[in-house]
């Protein structure tokens, strides 16, 4: 599986991922267009009148997209009444700040995949790890009760040291047994969320006067500030920008990064010029799983604020998507975690005013990781020589 990822990464290019970008618009107008049963209606006559078939799918595709725009980065019209006075800064800003509110998690969480992947392992246990992280993070941010920022950094440490013990079980595994990282991150996931399930019906830990499955509050000293406590944005996208620099920067500046890549590209070659494989394992894993956990207490600290058997949603599984897009790169997988919150918050609103099923976001998101999994099949429908397109993507690459 590890083979058939890489060659997949060394395939993809800029440009091969514009263009299942593209495809996945596309396909997902066509599906636009035949969920809609007055447009259905207008092609039973389209040979008598073919411009109302026309007419009516440009019309529904346009405002579900315009829709879609409009909800992750902003509706123009607002932005112009905000600099007329009519309108506040927050109602300007509100899609954009859902947009990174949702991303920011996606981050992590991708990041999480994508450097453990560099270093030939492929860890699936990035949801688990981000549950684990949750749950670290939430409890330190209802239990101690310290001063403010104090309280808060102790919460996000201890959502990195969560999610790294969940992630060192899979690495130490590897090393000691070469038991394969996909099985055994795959089971803690289920062990994680069955964990997070038992803890927040515990006493000590469930509301009090609550009987459902969820955790005190987190203080307000361990929440993660957002601007003028109105949007729901906050300080975790910009903690994302600078953990994707550190993260950058230990994969291609520090000794650590060169000997994980090493590992990854040739473990054996690596075991041979004396760099120590196994714990390069352990280490990879720990720390892939640091930046889960750091996710998930994003997650639990920054917009959920307690403790439930849903806290962590899918930001674990979404990280794989968001690296795949990244091309497993640290700075491509914070773009591509912007693109999926634009298009999960853009979905929100393309529901609300197009009436377009939020499903279809999931199948753009769907539709974008296949087309990217398949690049012979986007070279043969844009009729791309091969030695054409990687020369493209490297030019975009290095631009």
């Amino acid at each position: 599986m590890t083979a058939f990822l890489r060659k997949l990464w060394s395939a993809n290019t800029v440009a091969l991922t514009f263009l299942s970008m593209v495809l996945a618009v596309l396909i997902g107008a066509l599906l636009i267009i035949v969920s809609d049963a007055d447009v259905l209606a207008k092609f039973g006559y389209f040979t008598a009148r073919p411009s109302d078939a026309i007419e009516s799918s440009w019309a529904v595709v346009s405002t579900a997209y315009a829709d879609l725009l409009k909800g992750a980065f902003g509706d123009p019209q607002v932005f112009s009444a905000w600099f007329a006075g009519t309108a506040t800064w927050q109602q300007a800003f509100a899609p954009l700040s859902e947009t990174l509110t949702y991303a920011a998690p996606m981050v992590f969480t991708g990041l999480s995949v994508a450097l453990a992947f560099r270093g030939g392992l492929f860890n699936i246990g990035a949801q688990g790890q981000a549950v684990l992280g949750c749950v670290a993070a939430g409890i330190a941010g209802f239990t101690f009760g310290l001063p403010v920022v104090l309280n808060l950094l102790v919460a996000l440490i201890a959502g990195v040291v969560g999610g790294a013990l969940w992630g060192f079980i899979p690495g130490f595994l590897k090393a000691r047994t070469g038991a394969h990282e996909v099985i055994t991150t795959i089971m803690l996931n289920y062990s994680a969320g069955l964990f997070l399930s038992w803890l927040v019906i515990q006493q000590g830990i469930q509301a009090p006067g609550r009987t459902d499955a969820i955790s005190k509050t987190v203080a307000e000293t361990a929440q993660l500030p957002s601007p003028g406590g109105v949007l729901r944005v906050h300080l975790g996208i910009i903690l994302a920008v600078l953990v994707t620099a550190g993260v950058s920067w230990l994969l291609n500046r520090s000794a650590f990064g060169f000997e994980l890549r090493a590992v990854g590209a040739n473990p054996h070659a690596a075991k041979t010029a004396g760099i120590g494989v196994g714990r390069t394992y352990v280490l990879l894993m720990a720390i892939a799983g640091g930046l889960a956990g750091l996710g998930g207490a994003t997650q639990v600290l920054g917009t959920a604020h307690a403790l439930t058997p849903a806290v962590a949603g899918n930001i674990g599984f979404d990280g794989l998507l968001v690296a795949l897009l990244g091309r497993n790169r640290p700075w491509g997988t914070l773009f591509a975690a912007l693109l999926f919150g634009a298009l999960r918050a853009g979905g929100d609103r393309m529901q609300s005013f197009a009436s377009i099923s939020l499903e279809l976001v999931t199948v753009l998101q769907a539709l974008i990781v296949i087309f990217i999994a398949a690049p012979a099949l986007v070279k043969a429908i844009f009729r791309l020589r091969a030695a054409r397109a990687t020369g493209l993507g490297a030019s975009l690459a290095k631009g």
